[in-house]
């Protein structure tokens, strides 16, 4: 996605902003087109505020780095699956600040269409799952079962499930967002055995039937502790937690833009609102920029009570 993103074209005048600094304000992008939603909406939110806003590309779990230096501002997507650790230690120096929820509530977990139940009749348990791992093979892993795993950045210690569960069951990563779910297209419309990564708020969960499979119980110390859990001698011997997606800052926003840092507290979506503009993009093939402006043509009163 370009650096700058065009201005949407708003039937309301600017907001003044009033004690900020006209300095940009650099909110990350990442790789999954959720996230460029969030972000772009937020980013021009500001702009209707009279701020100057930069987007940066930037690592999902290596941007904590620019975030504590200040190099980057704003983060509007941390999810409580696979971010709260490195979203902990990054608050825990005082540098970093979150600014609550985003309103939206998360789920990653491993997925299969429902049809897989023909050929393994106990799931959505893990441990039949595993029993049934030569049936998710590929000519690639055999005999070993094929999880497909969102991009490496995304974290989620999926590749360690596999090791402490003891899973008959190899990771691979998908390259992409896109290329994760252009192979589930595939996979459903042959009925191809598949399991892989799948989250919501996303419009897959709707569009495909299918479940998530049911492992341990997530729990902090399951993640922290090996001797917590099924297997005693390895940590993330469980599921992986849900929770909220939230948005997180530079400590100094709240100084610099003081305005602003308050509007992006203010913000807040569904997660039926952000599916449908998720599927806008990727179903319909709209662009980020026209599927953001159409919900804030649509919405005028939500994003305006931001500013405030």
């Amino acid at each position: 996605m370009k650096a700058k993103i065009a201005a949407l074209a708003l039937s309301v005048a600017a907001f003044p902003a009033l004690a900020d600094s006209a300095d940009p304000i650099k909110l990350t992008l990442h790789d999954w087109t959720g996230q460029l939603i969030t972000t772009t909406l937020m980013g021009e939110v500001l702009k209707a505020g009279g701020h100057n806003v930069e987007y940066v590309q930037a690592d999902y779990i290596a941007q904590f780095a620019g975030l504590e230096t200040g190099d980057l501002h704003v983060a509007m997507e941390i999810w409580e699956t696979t971010g709260r650790e490195a979203m902990d230690a990054a608050t825990a120096t005082g540098k970093v600040v979150n600014l609550g929820s985003t309103g939206m509530d998360a789920i990653e977990e491993w997925w299969y269409p429902a049809y897989m139940k023909d050929v393994c009749p106990g799931l959505p348990d893990w441990e039949a799952l595993n029993d049934c791992a030569s049936e998710f093979a590929t000519a690639e892993t055999a005999p070993l079962g094929r999880y497909l795993g969102g991009p490496v950045t995304w974290g989620g210690f999926d590749d360690e499930r596999v090791e402490a569960l003891e899973m008959d069951f190899e990771v691979v990563h998908a390259g992409t967002d896109a290329a994760l779910f252009a192979e589930l297209e595939s996979a459903y419309q042959r009925k191809a055995p598949i399991v892989l990564w799948v989250y919501a708020p996303h419009w897959a969960p709707a569009k495909y039937e299918g479940e998530f499979v049911q492992f341990p119980p997530y729990s902090a110390e399951c993640y922290n502790d090996p001797s917590v859990g099924i297997n005693p001698n390895a940590a993330y011997d469980c599921g992986k937690p849900t929770g909220p997606i939230w948005k997180v800052a530079w400590a100094g926003l709240s100084e610099n833009w003081p305005d602003a840092a308050k509007t992006v507290e203010a913000f807040t979506i569904s997660n039926d609102d952000m599916g449908a503009m998720v599927a806008a993009v990727d179903l319909d093939g709209k662009t980020v920029d026209d599927t953001v402006k159409a919900w804030m043509d649509a919405n005028k009163d939500t994003w305006m009570g931001w500013l405030k």
